[in-house]
C-alpha cells in the first residue's frame, strides 16, 4: 500500500505559495490564449488581439465561479457553511466540481459570444482541446492534493489518502489518475478531428459525450456516496451523454462519416 504524501505546493518562498492545482488553471489559460490568438492570425473569426484577452479572462472567471460554486453547494456544503465559509473563496486548495466548472465556462463563452456577434460554437470548438487538457491535468492535481480519491479496494496499485474520512488507513483507487487517462486520450482525440472540417459544433459535441460518458463509468470507482441508485457526477454526466446524442443525430450525422475520409 503506498501512502499519498505528496506536497500540493510547487514553491514555497515566505508568504508566496504556488501550487500544482493553481498552476493547471494558468497552462489552461495560456493555452486556449495561444489557440486563439493563431486561429485569429489564421483569419478563422473577426475578433482582435485584446478581444482574445478579454475572452480568456472571462473563461477563467467563468471556470472558477461556476466550478467552485456547484462544489460548494452539492458536494461539501456543511463544510462551507459554518466557520469555514471563508474558504470559499481558497479555490487554490482544491474542491473545485467539473460540471459547474462547465457550466461556467460555457456561459461565459456564449455571453462573450454573443456580445462580440461571433459563432458561439465556432468558438467552442477552438477552446475544447485546451480545455480538456487543462481538465485532464487537473486530476494530476487532484492526485497531488490527495482528494477525489475512489473507493476501497486491494488492487496492487491501491493508494491510501490521509485526507479520506478512514485517515489513510486503507487503500483506494487512485480515481483522479484514472479520469486523468481518460481526459488525455479525449484531448487527443480532440486535438485529431480538430484538424478536419466539420459542421461548428461537432468538436465541441464531441467533447461533452466523451467526457460524460468516461466520467459516468469511471464514477462507479469514486468515493463519493450514491444518490438514486448513482453518483451525482454520473446523473450530470448521463445528461451531457444525452444532449450530445441529440446534437450529433439531428446536426453531425455527415460528421460522423467524414471523420476517417
Amino acid at each position: 500500500m503506498w501512502v499519498n504524501n505528496l506536497d500540493p505546493v510547487l514553491i514555497d518562498v515566505g508568504p508566496l505559495e504556488i501550487r500544482y492545482y493553481g498552476l493547471v488553471y494558468v497552462l489552461g489559460a495560456l493555452f486556449a490564449y495561444w489557440m486563439l490568438e493563431r486561429a485569429r492570425k489564421n483569419g478563422k473569426f473577426d475578433l482582435n488581439e485584446k478581444d482574445i484577452s478579454d475572452l480568456v479572462l472571462w473563461l477563467v472567471l467563468g471556470v472558477l465561479i461556476g466550478s467552485r460554486l456547484f462544489y460548494v453547494i452539492f458536494y461539501n456544503p456543511s463544510y462551507y457553511s459554518g466557520m469555514n465559509f471563508w474558504k470559499i473563496i481558497a479555490v487554490w486548495e482544491g474542491g473545485m466540481s467539473f460540471h459547474g466548472g462547465f457550466v461556467g465556462i460555457v456561459a461565459a463563452c456564449y455571453l462573450f459570444c454573443r456580445k462580440k456577434k461571433v459563432p458561439f460554437f465556432h468558438i467552442a470548438d477552438m477552446l475544447s482541446a485546451p480545455l480538456m487538457l487543462a481538465l485532464a491535468l487537473g486530476r494530476i492535481a487532484n492526485f497531488i492534493n490527495g482528494e477525489l480519491w475512489g473507493t476501497v479496494t486491494n488492487l496492487k496499485w491501491c493508494v491510501a489518502f490521509p485526507n479520506a474520512p478512514d485517515g489513510g488507513t486503507v487503500c483506494r483507487h487512485p480515481y483522479q489518475l484514472y479520469d486523468g487517462v481518460k481526459r488525455f486520450a479525449v484531448f487527443f482525440w480532440l486535438l485529431w478531428i480538430g484538424r478536419k472540417e466539420f459542421q461548428p459544433g461537432f468538436v465541441f459535441w464531441n467533447f461533452v459525450f466523451f467526457e460524460g460518458l468516461g466520467r459516468f463509468f469511471l464514477d462507479f470507482y469514486k468515493g463519493v456516496d450514491p444518490v438514486f441508485i448513482i453518483k451525482p457526477g454520473q446523473w450530470l454526466s448521463l445528461a451531457m451523454v444525452l444532449v450530445a446524442v441529440y446534437f450529433f443525430w439531428t446536426r453531425h450525422r455527415e460528421d460522423f462519416k467524414a471523420i476517417f475520409k
